[in-house]
């Protein structure tokens, strides 16, 4: 594929990551009144592994200051949207196969397995929602409350992420 097509495809995936968050998934109600669903970590963590981490970095801030707008949060989102890309290429580091990745792998959950992927998820969107919630907070005033929503929400955000994969992404490897 063209640099031109990759680049198409991230805006279209960027776009669709921001309008299902902003238009769909913001207006649902707190599960049990505690768990948000921040479906577009989705768009940083299913991105090409060749990805360089440049470049994931700078999705990471748009992704993060496009949902601190429509929010209106003053930069928690983008703060922890990018300490997750700064993250992702060592989380991918420490959970390499033996034979590697392929250049044009991305993230999934056919590709990786079960195992490898729940890793994965569940350790980015942790460490994602445990500086999210306390950045907002702005202090460990209330640890326990605070602790409760990220369970929650790490709960809520990677079912909705496992659903993503298990329905939208292919089942076998695209030969190019």
């Amino acid at each position: 594929m063209s640099v031109l097509g990759v680049l198409v495809r991230q805006l279209l995936r960027f776009g669709l990551y921001a309008g299902m968050q902003v238009l769909i998934v913001g207006q649902l109600p707190p599960l049990f009144g505690l768990g948000w669903c921040f479906l577009y970590l989705g768009f940083v963590l299913f991105l090409p592994l060749g990805t360089p981490i440049s470049l994931q970095l700078l999705l990471g801030f748009g992704m993060g200051l496009a949902m601190d707008i429509s929010y209106d949060t003053g930069g928690l989102h983008a703060a922890a949207a990018v300490l997750l890309a700064y993250l992702r290429p060592w989380v991918l580091r420490l959970l390499t196969p033996r034979d590697g990745y392929d250049a044009q792998d991305t993230v999934n959950v056919h590709q990786m397995g079960w195992q490898w992927f729940m890793v994965y998820l569940l350790l980015l969107v942790s460490l994602h929602h445990v500086v999210y919630f306390f950045l907002e907070l702005g202090s460990f005033q209330h640890p326990l409350r605070t602790l409760g929503r990220v369970g929650v929400s790490i709960l809520f955000t990677s079912t909705a992420l496992l659903i993503v994969q298990l329905l939208f992404f292919p089942v076998r490897r695209s030969r190019s």
